[in-house]
């Protein structure tokens, strides 16, 4: 889970209050939710929190640009995808924003995004992660998302993981915070 202390780009200059409760909930999850058929009734049972008040601080959280996403962050290697290729892209300025979204929306992409250009070394404006059990497979799958993008793609490459990095998001101290108002 990642947290912000930093405006959110939905809400540019204004910041996010955390209250004791919701520090307590970034807390309880930053390393992860309970693994069991419902975990936000399980960390209720753990917080003494009603499961539906998690879900909505959660989603306020969210809304607000503090927690960009909740989701699962599974071990790829011991999934058997070895190859992991960063497929880096360079778009149409005008399509990026409906093409980024297309190859997002594909179901073997698990993130894709759009990054400024570093011309005249870096042409590139869409990057998107694919997986695969062998190069080949990865490679096929960055010639589909080609073939998607059509004419509005002028090139791209294929960057393949050397090593393995371990993936967390910012880590919260217990400190003071804010009353809850709700």
């Amino acid at each position: 889970m990642s947290v912000s202390t930093f405006p959110s780009e939905r809400d540019a200059g204004t910041y996010y209050q955390l209250c004791a409760r919701d520090r307590q909930l970034i807390l309880a999850t930053q390393g992860g939710l309970p693994l069991t058929t419902d975990p936000w009734a399980t960390l209720g049972e753990q917080l003494g929190i009603p499961a539906d008040e998690i879900l909505a601080r959660f989603q306020r959280m969210q809304d607000a640009g503090v927690l960009r996403r909740v989701a699962a962050v599974p071990d790829h290697y011991k999934l058997g995808y070895r190859f992991n290729g960063m497929t880096v892209w360079d778009i149409d300025d005008k399509a990026v924003s409906t093409m980024g979204r297309r190859v997002g929306e594909l179901p073997f992409v698990s993130h894709c995004y759009r990054r400024p250009r570093h011309l005249p070394w870096w042409t590139y404006n869409l990057f998107a992660m694919v997986h695969g059990t062998s190069r080949q497979e990865v490679e096929d799958k960055a010639r589909q998302i080609r073939e998607l993008l059509g004419t509005t793609c002028s090139g791209h490459s294929i960057l393949y993981s050397s090593a393995i990095l371990k993936k967390t998001g910012l880590r919260l101290k217990k400190q003071g915070d804010a009353p809850c108002s709700e």
